[in-house]
């Protein structure tokens, strides 16, 4: 059983969340070809080891999190609000 600590509830179990997918995916403009889009959604890397992933706290502040998380042992190594990754896209665009 994974536990999550949501900066706003507290310590919880996985199951009140929703996993949202690898959060280190750059997706390519709208506009972009089809061969950028079938590479962004299609072929991705196995990871080893630590991944970000994206998850949703549904059963709670539905809060959207971007988790560092071992595919190995599942242990947490850091959580953050994902908005705080769109506030830094925003900045430096």
């Amino acid at each position: 059983m994974i536990r999550i600590k949501c900066p706003y509830c507290g310590d919880r179990d996985h199951s009140e969340f929703t996993y949202g997918g690898d959060g280190s995916i750059v997706y390519p403009e709208l506009d972009a070809s089809v061969e950028d889009w079938t590479n962004a959604i299609f072929f991705r890397k196995n990871i080893y080891g630590i991944q970000t992933e994206t998850w949703q706290h549904v059963h709670g502040c539905r809060l959207w999190l971007k988790i560092k998380r071992s595919t190995i042992t599942h242990e947490i190594e850091s959580i953050e609000p994902a908005h705080k990754e769109i506030i830094k896209m925003v900045k430096n665009k």
